[in-house]
């Protein structure tokens, strides 16, 4: 029985030890740096989230499942544990938790949504084109002008009311006699 036993061979690129010895779990908040290459160039993208998953142990198809809301829409990676293309994995928090697969947080986030939905009233927001904003302009101007004119008018006929002669009825009282 021969048996060759490789020492200081490394099989995988990562550091497997290290990635075993981190103890991911769920309810861990981490940060991943995934190695990404565009163009011909590699660039590591940060991923931080909640661990809603760790499956299949410490062999070597072990995954985790990593969950964050980015821009209010939950978005969700698995990740191998020992890929190549992590370049490291970061333990940001631990939090205790009693469930060994947290995918209850998906639910309960749809229905904590759900309910702000119910409080909030609708708002009509949108942009205006150009076209729209230099009609309303248009429309303002033109309705100024016109309360503009409008007001010359009243003033004019104000200043006629004020210049013209009123004739002055003698006021007779009871008591005299007109002669």
């Amino acid at each position: 029985m021969n048996s060759t036993f490789l020492t200081g061979i490394a099989i995988s690129p990562v550091n497997m030890a290290d990635r075993k010895a981190l103890g991911i779990r769920a309810g861990d908040t981490v940060r991943v740096h995934q190695k990404i290459e565009e163009k011909g160039k590699t660039r590591l993208q940060i991923f931080e989230g909640v661990v809603l998953a760790r499956k299949h142990g410490d062999e070597p198809g072990a995954t985790f499942t990593v969950r964050k809301v980015a821009s209010g829409v939950g978005v969700e990676k698995i990740y191998p544990l020992y890929s190549p293309l992590i370049d490291k994995i970061e333990i940001v928090k631990r939090s205790k938790v009693r469930r060994a697969k947290l995918y209850f947080i998906r639910d309960k986030v749809a229905r904590e949504i759900k309910r702000q939905m119910r409080r909030m009233t609708m708002v009509v927001m949108g942009t205006e084109s150009e076209m729209e904003a230099s009609a309303r302009a248009e429309q303002e101007a033109k309705i100024a002008a016109e309360a503009a004119k409008q007001a010359e008018e009243e003033a004019m006929k104000e200043v006629v009311v004020e210049e013209a002669p009123t004739e002055e009825t003698p006021v007779v009282e009871e008591g005299e006699k007109k002669e």
